[in-house]
């Protein structure tokens, strides 16, 4: 995360599943505001801080995506994975915002939780899943890391391409 969350745009940032904030100050920090999102109330005790709104949702209780049609100049997500949030979180970044993505990937079941395949991801899935004409994926890493523990992850920083060619162009100078 701070490898690349300097390359959020200036705007407000998502930070999905942010239990006690950590990158939510981060980003607050680098001078975004933020709005932290999690299930866990205590959790986002510890998160609230100048520049953070937080949220207490529960992403995975099977309602829309709560956050159409606002758009965030970028979302983070880290050590979360629930698959139906994929389309509303993709259409949610403003075009020529970022979203940075790490998560548990196939193999982590070696080192312990998660293991069970619905909370892994699959090979180069993130990937697989920004193949898309209005994505330009600036890093991904699928494998295994030693910090902070043991754990197979994969990980994207992308950013989506603003719909007109002239504005491709102005965040490329």
């Amino acid at each position: 995360m701070v490898r690349f969350a300097p390359l959020i745009p200036p705007g407000e940032v998502l930070d999905l599943a942010c239990g006690s904030g950590r990158h939510a100050r981060l980003l607050a920090a680098l001078g975004h505001p933020v709005l932290a999102v999690d299930r866990d109330e205590a959790a986002l005790a510890s998160a609230r801080g100048a520049g953070i709104e937080t949220l207490c949702f529960d992403l995975e209780r099977g309602e829309p995506w709560p956050f159409a049609p606002r758009r965030f100049a970028g979302i983070v997500v880290t050590n979360y994975l629930h698959r139906p949030l994929f389309p509303g979180l993709l259409e949610s970044i403003a075009p020529g915002g970022m979203l940075i993505y790490e998560t548990f990937a196939a193999g982590n079941e070696r080192f312990g939780r998660p293991a069970r395949a619905e909370f892994l991801l699959g090979r180069g899935e993130l990937l697989d899943l920004l193949r898309a004409a209005d994505w330009q994926v600036a890093a991904f890493e699928d494998g295994q890391v030693s910090h902070p523990r043991p754990a197979v992850i994969q990980r994207i920083c992308a950013l989506r391409r603003p719909a007109a060619a002239s504005e491709w162009a102005e965040l490329e100078t």
